[in-house]
């Protein structure tokens, strides 16, 4: 049971903006997030990057399970979360690279194929039913992205299909997270994640492993925070609509990459 408060429970609001509040709030952090790695990768290897940001997002989750104990931490879907958490260190990796190798701009655009995944993913696998409104509103986003995209993309080279294929591994998370949701809370599947993926992105990070400046480190815990924040919301959007519904607001996200970017 997830017992972290819920900033627009008992509201009165419908099960889908809720949602869309959620996602909104995922995607701020995100697009935080993905700042955030491009400035620690200058000076900190992009494996280790994907260490600290495990880390320091399983850091943040210590006062949570301080208040209700590890406990909390019970699942009867231990299967999915350890699928969930190699799939995710796999995207993490890939996108993390992405972001460093292609420009931030083009790289977000081209991960904008990710509700597109999502959508055909939860029709195909959830089972959820994807009526003409959800791939008109789909379609409309992606058409949005190739507007975007299409005026300064010009550089093709190997990197620029890692933004896509990242968004595939990540609509595979995102279609787990929806199963886990429907039986363990937002807190319960966002600690189990880092709880599993720290370890695992710690192997390859020894292979190129350079300590951090103390500079390197804020950067790093902020980023670390900004994901355990964007998955929260993730796990809660999902939590109060279909996948296919959900994600649609992720689209959101290249306006708040756009003014972080420029601050």
């Amino acid at each position: 049971m997830d017992t972290s408060p819920s900033p627009v429970r008992a509201t009165g609001l419908s099960e889908t903006t809720k949602a869309a509040l959620y996602m909104t709030a995922a995607a701020v952090c995100f697009a935080l997030m993905n700042v955030l790695v491009r400035i620690a990768s200058k000076n900190v290897p992009t494996m280790e990057v994907v260490f600290f940001r495990n880390l320091f997002a399983l850091a943040g989750m210590i006062p949570w399970l301080a208040s209700t104990g590890l406990g909390a931490l019970r699942t009867s879907q231990l299967k999915l979360h350890i699928t969930r958490a190699v799939i995710g260190v796999i995207s993490m990796i890939v996108w993390f690279a992405a972001l460093v190798h292609v420009p931030l701009a083009d790289a977000v655009a081209l991960n904008f194929t990710l509700p597109l995944f999502v959508v055909l993913g939860a029709a195909l696998l959830l089972g959820e039913g994807v009526g003409p409104r959800r791939w008109v509103a789909t379609m409309v986003g992606f058409s949005g992205m190739l507007v975007i995209l299409r005026p300064g993309f010009t550089d093709i080279s190997l990197y620029t299909g890692l933004p896509v294929l990242a968004a595939i591994f990540m609509a595979a998370s995102m279609l787990l997270l929806k199963r886990i949701s429907a039986q363990d809370g937002a807190g319960t599947s966002v600690a189990m994640m880092n709880l599993l993926m720290t370890p695992l992105s710690l192997l390859p990070a020894l292979f190129v492993w350079r300590w951090p400046d103390f500079a390197d480190y804020g950067v790093l815990a902020l980023l670390g925070l900004s994901a355990m924040a964007a998955h929260l919301f993730l796990a809660r959007a999902f939590g109060h609509a279909d996948a296919s519904v959900a994600s649609l607001f992720d689209y959101t996200r290249l306006p708040f990459v756009a003014l972080f970017a420029w601050i």
